[in-house]
Order: structure tokens, then sequence, then C-alpha cells
């Protein structure tokens, strides 16, 4: 064992994603001494996720972000059931209407990148393994880590809170035992990018039935497939299922790809030799999977605490988002004079997540439920798609692309119901 070298931080932040480099933005303009910790070096890559929803533009302009030259589209064509049909992003007062789309291996060393440029601290290469508790009160006061390429040096980090924006491992809250929740939704998503004359399409394209064969006349897939335009003349394809719980689905996730591959229109060109990159997986941790997002000094944000959403994959938006109120409540703790008023600011990030978040996920668990057998979601595409008004009302659902007060009759109706349902 090497010897240990001693750092401390007002907040520690393990993982540089977008939910860890939001969380550092905000807590660096305030003023806070944060330090970033990042296992891989930038820039790296991370499975899906190219795709920015509105919603997670809005937050992309809120850092101060520059997007010029991403790829820009303004709204999503989907197919299903036979039927076809194109949906604008809707005119909103709380986000544009507009997505985007930018390689992982280049959004999220901007979004880092920002976070230093507003005064964070990071560390390149450096794999955090466990939690430090106080002996006394068990509140998590730092972590102790190693360099990525030497595991015989122990390094260790101490700072008043921490933060796990470590992606869906969660390393470091399941490290203090705070487990994922088996009974909440589980997405699973691979991709690849093709060279293709798709590439010039301003819709993101949704295919909400995968075919063994021919359309109708085959057997139907589990999961949907996307297609949509990352800039340089490359395209995102990627397909995806759905489970209402986390156990495995046992689907091979590699044929079902190559079988939809086998079966889209030549012109296409999404051919082996048009492939860029290999085809890649990852889970999708759903629903405030796991929690609680607040406890002993340790705050989760973005898929460490389980935001992605049950009803598209989206996970951006809610990873950024997270940042920006855990920074918050760590900004008011900072501020406070007593243990017990800085437990009482920090106990606000988690309501501020039910608040916003919490009855949306709890209908995106009806909605997994419903749709993850294929013929259920045969009969809601065959009957649902060919009705534009229905077809509006539910795409704003599905994206999250409503406005949470005001807005139109779809917006209101779909805000009551959220807060109408238990929180998830």
């Amino acid at each position: 064992m090497g010897g240990r070298v001693a750092q401390t931080a007002d907040v520690i932040v393990v993982g540089g994603g977008p939910a860890g480099a939001s969380t550092a933005h905000y807590l660096a303009q305030a003023g806070v001494d944060v330090l970033v910790l990042e296992k891989a070096e930038y820039p790296r890559d991370k499975i899906c996720g190219d795709g920015l929803t509105p919603r997670a533009v809005a937050e992309v302009v809120r850092m101060g972000i520059s997007t010029e030259g991403w790829a820009t589209n303004h709204g999503l064509r989907t197919y299903g059931g036979g039927h076809c049909i194109e949906v604008p992003w809707p005119e909103l007062a709380s986000m544009p209407s507009y997505g985007l789309a930018c390689p992982r291996t280049q959004l999220d060393e901007v979004l880092i990148q920002r976070a230093v440029a507003s005064g964070a601290r990071l560390e390149q290469g450096i794999t955090v393994a466990s939690a430090i508790r106080d002996e006394r009160t068990g509140r998590v006061v730092g972590v102790l880590a190693h360099p990525t390429s030497d595991k015989s040096t122990e390094l260790e980090y101490s700072a008043r809170f921490v933060v796990d924006a470590g992606g869906v491992s969660a390393r470091l809250a399941t490290s203090i035992g705070r487990e994922k929740d088996m009974k909440r939704p589980m997405g699973v998503a691979y991709r690849t990018y093709f060279r293709s004359p798709r590439a010039n399409d301003t819709m993101m394209e949704s295919h909400l039935e995968l075919w063994e064969g021919e359309p109708g006349k085959s057997d139907l897939m589990p999961g949907y497939g996307w297609i949509f335009d990352v800039g340089g003349g490359i395209v995102n394809v990627g397909l995806g299922s759905l489970s209402s719980t986390a156990k495995p689905t046992g689907l091979d996730y590699r044929k079902m790809f190559k079988t939809w591959m086998n079966n889209v229109p030549a012109e296409w060109e999404f051919t082996p030799e048009n492939q860029v990159g290999a085809l890649r997986g990852a889970a999708l941790p759903m629903a405030f999977n796991r929690k609680p997002h607040y406890k002993d000094g340790l705050l989760l944000v973005g898929d460490a605490g389980g935001m992605v959403s049950p009803f598209n994959g989206e996970g951006i938006a809610y990873a950024l988002q997270s940042g920006r109120f855990a920074a918050d409540a760590m900004g008011q703790a900072m501020a406070r004079p007593t243990v017990t008023s800085q437990e009482a600011a920090l106990k606000q990030y988690p309501k501020a997540l039910s608040s916003e978040l919490g009855g949306y996920y709890s209908m995106g668990r009806i909605f997994a439920a419903l749709i993850e057998r294929p013929e259920i979601m045969h009969l809601c595409v065959k009957y649902g798609l060919p009705r534009p008004t229905l077809m509006r009302l539910v795409m704003k659902l599905l994206s999250d692309c409503y406005d949470r007060t005001d807005g139109d009759w779809m917006d209101r109706l779909i805000a009551a119901v959220a807060r109408a349902v238990p929180k998830a």
C-alpha cells in the first residue's frame, strides 16, 4: 500500500458527467471550493445520451454554454402500427422549441470545462473506492480513492459534503448501503453511429415497433428504436427496452439490433462499412430507483439517484437539473450557523426533486408497466398514432415538454395529473 495524500474541499463531487459538472458549476459560481474526481481522462465516451430534448437544452443554456455548431432538431417523427406522425417541439415558456444533439465525447468535456471555468477544481484519472465516515456520527466526510492506473497508491479526500455523480453504478452510494430498488423501472439501451444520408434530417425519429421481418407479417421484438443526426454526417442509431422492474430481461440486444438493421431501407446506408464505432450498451436507472437522495452528508445526483425518465430514457436533462438543485441546497447549508439548520437546508434537495419530478416519474412507472409487453404497445400505437391531437398530448408527456405552470390545456392536464398521483 502506498502513502496517503490528503486533500480537502468544501464539496467533493465523484464523477464528471453532466450531473457532476452541473453540480460543480453552480457550486463554484457561488464561491464554494468544489473538487471533481473523474476516473477517466477527457475526452471519454458514455453510452447513448447524445440527444438533448428541449428540457435538456434549457439546462445547457442556463449554464451559459455555447451550442453553436451542434446538430439541431425541430421535433419528433414517430413510426408504428403502419402509421407515421410528425410532432414539432412545442412552444413553451420554460424551454426552447428545439432539441440538440452532441456526441458525449464532446458534450461531457464541454460541460466539465464550463465547471472549471466557473472555478471548480478537476482531477482526472482518479477512481473513488469508498466513503470515509465519521466514526461517531456516521456522516460521510470524504472518500478514499486511488489513481485509476495505480491501485497501490491510496488517496484520501475530505469535505463537508460529498456528491455521488458516478452514474448507474453509484459505487459510492452502494458502498454505504444505498442499494437500488429492484421494483423500480430499468431500461437498457444500445447504440452505435453510421455515416448516412439520414444526417440531413432535422427531426428525431422514433420507431415504436421493431419487427423481426416484414411489418405486420412477422413477430414483434420488445423495445423501440431511434435515429437522429449528431452532426458531421453521422447519425446516432440505437434501440432500447423498458422493464417495470430492475430484473434482467434476458434479451439479446445485439441480435435485435442486427435484425433491425437487416430490415431498414437500403438508402439509409446503415451498413457495416458505414458504421462508426462499436455497438455498445448500458443500463438506464429510472424513476428514483436509488434513495434517499440526501442523508448523512452524501447527495445523489443524476443516474446515481435513478433520475432517468421511464417515458423516454432521457437522463441528461435531469442530471443537469439535479446538479443545480443539489448545489443550491449545499450553498444554502454552508451559510447556516448550526448543524441543525444545515441539515434543514440539505433536506430541501430531495424535496425539490420530489416536487419537480416525483409525480411525473410515478406516471412513468405506470406507463412502464403497461407498455413493456409488445402486444400492448402495438395496440396503443395502432389506435393512438392516427389521432393527431392525442399524439401531441402523448408526445408532450413522453418527452416532458410541458410547462409546470400556466401553459395550454395539455400542459395543465399533465401537470394536474402529476400533482395528483403519489410521488415516486
